[in-house]
């Protein structure tokens, strides 16, 4: 499914919101990121507690942005992981075998999308 101007003007804010925090030397680029809504993927057993994935370049969505949907924290969370894959795109990866809840890109992750959340206090 090709991607909206919807889809697209959310990855901006959220590369936006990661640009503020420079966790890394080069912000997060966009060239070749997309987002798909795959709720079939979320079926797959090791993926039913997720609503959200991302690889290199594509980020999977249970449910469209959007009231009701999905967040632009979530988007923003998972463009993250992909601004971690840009940085480390061996060892990033190679992580998520093992402990997700103490996993550092993971708690990273969190700690970006809510630290730019516009419900993060003041």
């Amino acid at each position: 499914m090709p991607q909206g101007a919807a889809e697209r003007a959310a990855l901006e804010r959220a590369k936006a919101r990661l640009d503020r925090l420079g966790l890394y030397p080069d912000s997060v680029r966009l060239d070749g990121v997309r987002v798909v809504v795959a709720p079939w993927f979320f079926r797959l057993p090791r993926l039913r507690r997720f609503a959200g994935f991302a690889t290199h370049r594509v980020i999977l969505l249970k449910r469209p942005l959007g009231p009701g949907g999905t967040s632009e924290d979530l988007l923003t969370h998972e463009l993250c992981h992909v601004w971690q894959m840009q940085h480390h795109p061996l060892h990033m990866p190679w992580t998520n075998l093992y402990s997700y809840e103490t996993n550092p890109y993971e708690l990273e992750a969190r700690r970006a999308a809510a630290v730019t959340s516009e419900r993060a206090p003041a």
